[in-house]
């Protein structure tokens, strides 16, 4: 099979399409035909060698995906060959064939695509612990969303204003702010302005509820724009490493921070489906639009990375066998 793999750490260039052997799926596991496949910033930070990473090289990058079974290990029930499927956290997803453990598999509702369900898997359910578990978001909160165009950015503003909240985006564009708008977000700000100032100026001098940091080096500016007593949720660091903070501020101002991690959420098969049917039963009843996605061939990974990397990207980038 064709697979996106690469022998040593860099940027995109490293990355080569070429044949591997297929795997082998044990009796608890599924082997799917990959029919869409989504690209993170995770994927970058494991090819830059900066995050985890499962086997030996030749590195096969990806976690998330949606295809049809192909075939079916001997010990797993409820699954059969033609069924469509998705998972978030499995290994080497930029291939032809993933091998996907049944708990891991989510069943696929008819009215959900390969497309939409490789875009919002990953994103959709980290936008949703975040703003069920991280901070859960009541009715009138301000919230203020980093990279509010982005693919978790975007879902975080829909639902932000699903449960009532009011929500300030910032993105680095006039295009992007027009996105943020776009889906929902009440007032959008540019990174390249005084940010924090304006933010305050919008909350009365105030400060926000909670802050969705993603960036990473504006951990301190997110803190200055949170009011008394309010929350940042730290879960990425798309900009850079953020600088260390000092628990006596915390102290003296009653704020708090907390990180996200979507691994220590989806911890079972009934977390995932949980999860993500209700992101479905949001996206079939219009109540989430998931953005059309970016789209690249598999063979065209190097070009998707250079694209994600440059921050240029709205919305979600996909790779297609």
């Amino acid at each position: 099979m064709k697979a996106l793999v690469f022998n040593t750490f860099g940027g995109p260039e490293v990355l080569e399409y070429r044949d591997v052997e297929e795997p082998v799926h044990n009796p608890d596991e599924i082997l799917v035909k990959m029919k869409a496949i989504g690209l993170n910033f995770a994927d970058i930070y494991r090819r830059k060698g900066n995050y985890h990473l499962v086997g030996q090289p030749p590195y096969i990058l990806g976690y998330e995906g949606a295809g049809i079974v192909e075939q079916v290990g001997e010990n797993v029930e409820g699954v059969k060959v033609g069924d469509r499927i998705a998972f978030a956290d499995v290994p080497y997803a930029n291939a032809e064939l993933v091998a996907v453990p049944k708990e891991k598999a989510i069943p696929l509702p008819a009215k959900i695509s390969f497309n939409e369900a490789a875009s919002v898997l990953l994103q959709g359910m980290t936008a949703h612990y975040l703003t069920k578990d991280s901070y859960k978001v009541k009715k009138n909160d301000v919230v203020l969303v980093h990279a509010a165009a982005g693919g978790v950015g975007q879902l975080l503003v829909q639902i932000v204003k699903l449960l009532g909240g009011k929500v300030i985006g910032l993105t680095s564009s006039i295009e992007k702010a027009a996105s943020a708008k776009a889906i929902g977000a009440d007032t959008v700000f540019m990174y390249k302005d005084d940010w924090k100032r304006k933010v305050l100026e919008e909350t009365n001098g105030r400060g926000v509820d909670v802050v969705y940091e993603s960036v990473g080096s504006t951990l301190d500016e997110s803190f200055g724009a949170t009011r008394i007593g309010g929350t940042v949720v730290f879960y990425g660091m798309a900009g850079g490493d953020p600088a260390p903070i000092d628990p006596r501020m915390l102290m003296d101002t009653s704020k708090t921070l907390t990180g996200g991690d979507l691994w220590n959420v989806i911890t079972s098969h009934e977390e995932r489906v949980s999860r993500s049917n209700e992101l479905f039963g949001w996206m079939e009843e219009g109540k989430i639009v998931v953005s059309h996605p970016n789209l690249y061939t598999l063979s065209n990974g190097q070009d998707a990375h250079t694209y994600l990397e440059s921050r240029k990207s709205t919305g979600k980038i996909l790779l297609i066998p």
